[in-house]
């Protein structure tokens, strides 16, 4: 399938993995207008990507991202027409959690320098996260008089424990790579030059999954967290049933019988083996 090509974003793939960069390094990546534009375009795009089983968020050069560009997005409305700034807004929550939340793949940031402000939206949104021991995380906000905005503060609230968002939104500290697994902002943390590779293995590893499976129980978990005990046993059911339906590979049968009937499959102990048909 071929590949827009954008101003502020690069798509690259290759091994069954789409890699979305923000690509405006000589601003550590810092979200402006055309960068949200772009990003809302390029996810539809790898959504329906038959080349792409999962998606790997990250920044071009040293950073991940700077948050917002302050520049252009603040002073920027001043001078933009009311419909370029609605549609700016629209497309900067379009494609940072919209999208991103519920993105039928597989998503991964792989966080490989800075990282502030805003870009814990996504960050937040991608379903894990890999970072460089030298990553720099922060809230900033504070420090200049205003709040982690948008949905920022609610972002961050839903990884780390309460006393530490509000220790880390006040305050404006920053941590690295190491204390962002410790926090529960990322799952893992590894040397900047081992990140790449370590990137590609968690991806590896989701392909070996059924495709329907992981996304019905990665969209079961994101659902039950706002919910209550009946709430989430009648949606878990619901969504049991409806992955039966929509598994192409028949994994529940599959499983079963490869367990039970050949002997060739412990569950617990690996996968069972796939049909490798399209899900």
């Amino acid at each position: 399938m071929a590949t827009k090509e954008y101003q502020c974003v690069k798509i690259e793939k290759g091994e069954g993995i789409g890699w979305l960069i923000l690509n405006r390094p000589e601003k550590r990546n810092a979200m402006s207008p055309q960068l949200h534009l772009d990003m809302a375009d390029a996810m539809e795009e790898l959504a329906t990507d038959p080349e792409v089983q999962v998606m790997v968020v990250t920044g071009a050069g040293k950073s991940f991202c700077a948050g917002q560009d302050i520049q252009l997005t603040f002073r920027g409305r001043e001078t933009a027409s009311p419909a370029d700034t609605r549609k700016h807004r629209a497309a900067s929550k379009a494609w940072r959690w919209d999208k991103l939340d519920t993105f039928p793949k597989p998503t991964i940031a792989m966080v490989n320098g800075f990282c502030f402000g805003g870009a814990f939206t996504p960050l937040c949104a991608c379903d894990y996260a890999l970072a460089a021991d030298e990553a720099i995380f922060g809230l900033s906000e504070v420090n200049w008089g205003i709040l982690p905005g948008g949905i920022v503060s609610w972002n961050v609230v839903q990884v780390m424990n309460y006393r530490n968002a509000i220790y880390y939104a006040t305050t404006g500290d920053t941590f690295d790579g190491k204390k962002a697994v410790e926090l529960g902002v990322a799952n893992f943390h590894y040397p900047l030059a081992q990140l790449r590779d370590e990137t590609i293995k968690l991806a590896k590893k989701l392909m070996e999954k059924s495709p329907a499976a992981v996304r019905y129980t990665k969209e079961a978990i994101r659902a039950v967290r706002f919910m209550n005990e009946p709430q989430a046993e009648d949606y878990l059911n619901a969504k049991s049933d409806a992955l039966k339906h929509v598994d192409k590979e028949n994994g529940r049968q599959e499983g079963m019988r490869q367990f039970l009937d050949e002997k060739s499959y412990r569950p617990g102990l690996g996968h069972f083996k796939r049909k490798k048909k399209e899900a």
